[in-house]
Protein backbone atom coordinates (compact mmCIF):
# COMPACT_ATOMS: atom_id res chain seq x y z
CA UNK A 1 0.00 0.00 0.00
CA UNK A 2 1.33 3.32 -0.86
CA UNK A 3 0.42 6.89 0.91
CA UNK A 4 0.79 10.14 -0.72
CA UNK A 5 1.89 13.30 1.32
CA UNK A 6 1.47 16.28 -0.52
CA UNK A 7 2.68 19.21 1.51
CA UNK A 8 6.51 18.32 1.37
CA UNK A 9 6.42 18.39 -2.53
CA UNK A 10 3.96 21.69 -2.66
CA UNK A 11 6.53 23.31 -0.33
CA UNK A 12 9.30 22.21 -2.45
CA UNK A 13 8.31 23.97 -5.85
CA UNK A 14 9.17 27.35 -6.07
CA UNK A 15 9.17 29.27 -9.60
CA UNK A 16 9.58 33.00 -9.84
CA UNK A 17 7.95 33.29 -13.44
CA UNK A 18 6.42 30.10 -15.50
CA UNK A 19 7.95 29.65 -18.71
CA UNK A 20 6.66 27.28 -20.83
CA UNK A 21 9.34 26.37 -23.25
CA UNK A 22 11.53 25.78 -20.31
CA UNK A 23 8.36 23.59 -19.15
CA UNK A 24 8.84 21.66 -22.05
CA UNK A 25 12.58 20.87 -22.03
CA UNK A 26 11.54 19.47 -18.67
CA UNK A 27 8.80 16.72 -19.82
CA UNK A 28 12.48 14.68 -20.87
CA UNK A 29 12.65 14.27 -17.47
CA UNK A 30 8.75 13.33 -16.75
CA UNK A 31 8.08 10.97 -20.03
CA UNK A 32 11.71 10.78 -21.55
CA UNK A 33 14.03 7.83 -21.42
CA UNK A 34 16.36 9.44 -18.47
CA UNK A 35 13.25 10.41 -16.65
CA UNK A 36 11.49 9.71 -13.38
CA UNK A 37 8.87 7.46 -14.54
CA UNK A 38 11.53 4.72 -16.13
CA UNK A 39 13.85 4.93 -12.79
CA UNK A 40 10.97 4.48 -10.61
CA UNK A 41 9.34 1.70 -12.65
CA UNK A 42 12.95 0.24 -13.86
CA UNK A 43 14.29 -0.16 -9.96
CA UNK A 44 10.67 -1.33 -8.82
CA UNK A 45 10.26 -4.33 -11.50
CA UNK A 46 13.85 -5.59 -10.68
CA UNK A 47 13.44 -5.39 -6.76
CA UNK A 48 11.11 -8.83 -7.60
CA UNK A 49 13.79 -10.55 -9.09
CA UNK A 50 15.72 -9.92 -6.47
CA UNK A 51 16.63 -12.51 -3.88
CA UNK A 52 18.91 -10.61 -1.54
CA UNK A 53 16.68 -9.07 0.99
CA UNK A 54 18.69 -5.59 1.80
CA UNK A 55 19.33 -5.12 -1.99
CA UNK A 56 15.40 -5.37 -2.31
CA UNK A 57 14.54 -3.12 -0.14
CA UNK A 58 17.29 -0.76 -1.35
CA UNK A 59 15.57 -0.94 -4.87
CA UNK A 60 12.03 -0.50 -3.63
CA UNK A 61 13.12 2.62 -1.66
CA UNK A 62 14.85 4.23 -4.24
CA UNK A 63 11.66 3.56 -6.44
CA UNK A 64 9.58 4.84 -4.53
CA UNK A 65 11.87 8.17 -3.82
CA UNK A 66 11.58 8.50 -7.55
CA UNK A 67 7.60 8.40 -8.00
CA UNK A 68 8.50 11.48 -5.47
CA UNK A 69 10.76 12.74 -7.91
CA UNK A 70 8.48 12.38 -10.78
CA UNK A 71 5.68 14.73 -8.91
CA UNK A 72 8.16 17.37 -8.26
CA UNK A 73 9.15 17.34 -11.64
CA UNK A 74 5.48 17.04 -12.52
CA UNK A 75 4.75 19.78 -9.78
CA UNK A 76 7.40 22.46 -11.99
CA UNK A 77 5.74 21.45 -15.52
CA UNK A 78 2.79 22.63 -14.44
CA UNK A 79 3.89 26.01 -12.74
CA UNK A 80 5.62 26.75 -15.29
CA UNK A 81 2.22 26.37 -17.79
CA UNK A 82 -0.34 27.60 -15.82
CA UNK A 83 -2.28 30.95 -16.48
CA UNK A 84 0.13 31.10 -19.68
CA UNK A 85 -2.21 29.29 -22.84
CA UNK A 86 -2.64 32.99 -24.05
CA UNK A 87 1.02 33.44 -24.02
CA UNK A 88 2.89 33.23 -28.02
CA UNK A 89 5.32 31.06 -25.19
CA UNK A 90 2.41 28.65 -25.06
CA UNK A 91 1.77 28.39 -28.49
CA UNK A 92 4.95 27.78 -29.39
CA UNK A 93 4.92 24.72 -27.32
CA UNK A 94 3.49 20.88 -27.11
CA UNK A 95 1.45 22.42 -24.06
CA UNK A 96 -0.73 24.22 -27.02
CA UNK A 97 -2.35 21.25 -27.58
CA UNK A 98 -1.74 18.68 -24.85
CA UNK A 99 -3.02 21.37 -22.67
CA UNK A 100 -1.26 22.88 -19.04
CA UNK A 101 0.94 20.30 -17.12
CA UNK A 102 3.03 17.66 -17.42
CA UNK A 103 2.29 14.72 -20.01
CA UNK A 104 3.88 11.27 -21.21
CA UNK A 105 6.24 12.85 -23.97
CA UNK A 106 9.71 13.30 -23.83
CA UNK A 107 10.60 17.18 -24.60
CA UNK A 108 10.50 16.00 -28.54
CA UNK A 109 6.84 14.96 -28.62
CA UNK A 110 7.68 11.25 -28.25
CA UNK A 111 5.35 9.58 -26.09
CA UNK A 112 6.58 7.46 -23.28
CA UNK A 113 7.45 4.14 -23.89
CA UNK A 114 8.38 0.86 -21.80
CA UNK A 115 11.05 -0.18 -23.88
CA UNK A 116 12.74 2.66 -21.88
CA UNK A 117 12.98 0.29 -18.83
CA UNK A 118 16.43 -1.51 -18.20
CA UNK A 119 15.16 -4.78 -16.36
CA UNK A 120 16.90 -8.19 -16.88
CA UNK A 121 17.04 -11.21 -14.18
CA UNK A 122 20.13 -10.77 -12.76
CA UNK A 123 20.80 -8.28 -9.72
CA UNK A 124 24.73 -7.96 -10.86
CA UNK A 125 23.03 -6.89 -15.01
CA UNK A 126 20.90 -4.66 -13.04
CA UNK A 127 22.43 -2.84 -10.68
CA UNK A 128 24.99 -1.78 -13.23
CA UNK A 129 22.04 -1.12 -15.65
CA UNK A 130 20.96 1.29 -13.12
CA UNK A 131 24.26 3.49 -12.52
CA UNK A 132 24.31 3.43 -16.47
CA UNK A 133 20.59 4.78 -16.06
CA UNK A 134 21.72 7.15 -13.20
CA UNK A 135 24.33 8.82 -14.99
CA UNK A 136 21.90 9.41 -18.20
CA UNK A 137 19.39 11.46 -15.93
CA UNK A 138 22.72 13.34 -13.93
CA UNK A 139 23.56 14.41 -17.56
CA UNK A 140 20.10 15.66 -18.51
CA UNK A 141 19.51 17.13 -15.29
CA UNK A 142 22.80 19.33 -15.99
CA UNK A 143 21.90 20.42 -19.08
CA UNK A 144 18.30 21.54 -17.36
CA UNK A 145 20.16 23.33 -14.76
CA UNK A 146 22.28 24.85 -17.44
CA UNK A 147 18.82 26.38 -18.79
CA UNK A 148 16.70 26.70 -15.84
CA UNK A 149 15.25 30.41 -16.12
CA UNK A 150 14.76 31.23 -12.69
CA UNK A 151 16.59 30.43 -8.87
CA UNK A 152 13.32 28.46 -7.91
CA UNK A 153 13.30 26.28 -10.98
CA UNK A 154 17.49 25.73 -11.00
CA UNK A 155 17.40 25.07 -6.61
CA UNK A 156 14.83 22.28 -7.88
CA UNK A 157 16.75 20.75 -10.29
CA UNK A 158 20.08 20.84 -8.24
CA UNK A 159 18.12 18.84 -5.84
CA UNK A 160 17.10 16.43 -8.21
CA UNK A 161 20.66 15.73 -9.82
CA UNK A 162 22.28 15.60 -6.36
CA UNK A 163 19.76 12.77 -5.15
CA UNK A 164 21.02 10.74 -8.75
CA UNK A 165 24.73 10.93 -7.53
CA UNK A 166 22.86 9.49 -3.90
CA UNK A 167 21.65 7.13 -5.75
CA UNK A 168 24.75 5.60 -7.97
CA UNK A 169 26.42 5.03 -4.45
CA UNK A 170 24.01 2.86 -3.44
CA UNK A 171 24.01 0.80 -6.05
CA UNK A 172 27.74 1.01 -6.32
CA UNK A 173 28.51 -0.29 -2.30
CA UNK A 174 25.32 -2.98 -3.03
CA UNK A 175 27.73 -3.85 -6.05
CA UNK A 176 30.86 -4.03 -3.69
CA UNK A 177 28.51 -6.22 -1.22
CA UNK A 178 28.60 -9.14 -3.75
CA UNK A 179 31.93 -8.33 -4.86
CA UNK A 180 31.05 -7.42 -8.01
CA UNK A 181 31.75 -3.55 -8.31
CA UNK A 182 35.16 -4.21 -10.37
CA UNK A 183 34.61 -7.66 -11.20
CA UNK A 184 33.41 -8.05 -14.98
CA UNK A 185 32.47 -12.39 -14.49
CA UNK A 186 29.26 -12.74 -13.45
CA UNK A 187 26.88 -15.07 -14.47
CA UNK A 188 26.56 -19.05 -14.29
CA UNK A 189 28.57 -19.73 -18.21
CA UNK A 190 32.59 -20.01 -18.26
CA UNK A 191 34.02 -17.41 -20.92
CA UNK A 192 36.31 -19.10 -23.63
CA UNK A 193 40.09 -18.53 -23.82
CA UNK A 194 39.83 -15.12 -25.10
CA UNK A 195 38.18 -13.48 -22.43
CA UNK A 196 41.94 -11.52 -21.73
CA UNK A 197 43.11 -10.73 -25.53
CA UNK A 198 42.69 -7.14 -26.70
CA UNK A 199 42.70 -6.99 -30.29
CA UNK A 200 43.73 -3.60 -31.74
CA UNK A 201 41.76 -3.10 -34.45
CA UNK A 202 42.23 0.56 -34.85
CA UNK A 203 46.39 1.11 -35.71
CA UNK A 204 47.38 4.24 -37.23
CA UNK A 205 51.03 4.31 -36.61
CA UNK A 206 49.88 5.74 -32.84
CA UNK A 207 48.77 3.26 -30.70
CA UNK A 208 47.75 4.26 -27.42
CA UNK A 209 48.33 1.69 -24.87
CA UNK A 210 46.77 1.80 -21.06
CA UNK A 211 45.40 -0.96 -18.10
CA UNK A 212 42.74 -1.79 -20.92
CA UNK A 213 44.97 -3.61 -22.62
CA UNK A 214 48.26 -4.00 -20.83
CA UNK A 215 49.74 -6.68 -18.98
CA UNK A 216 49.27 -9.40 -16.64
CA UNK A 217 45.58 -8.57 -17.50
CA UNK A 218 45.34 -8.43 -21.26
CA UNK A 219 47.51 -10.37 -24.26
CA UNK A 220 47.77 -7.05 -26.38
CA UNK A 221 47.32 -8.04 -30.13
CA UNK A 222 48.84 -5.01 -32.62
CA UNK A 223 47.57 -6.80 -35.67
CA UNK A 224 45.36 -9.72 -35.46
CA UNK A 225 45.02 -12.20 -38.56
CA UNK A 226 42.24 -12.49 -40.62
CA UNK A 227 40.52 -15.78 -40.26
CA UNK A 228 39.06 -17.66 -43.46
Amino acid sequence: MFFHKKEPIEKAIKIDEPNPRFAQLLLEQFGGATGELTAALQYWVQSFHVENAGIKDMLQDIALEEFGHLEMVGKLIEAHTKNVDQTEAFKSTLFTVRGMGPHLLDSQGQAWTAAYVNEGGDVVRDLRANIGAEAGARQTYEALIKLAPDPGTKDTLVYLLTREISHTKMFMKALDSLGKLTDPLFGNIKPDDTVNIYYNLSSNGQDSRGPWNSEPDFQYIPEPQASH
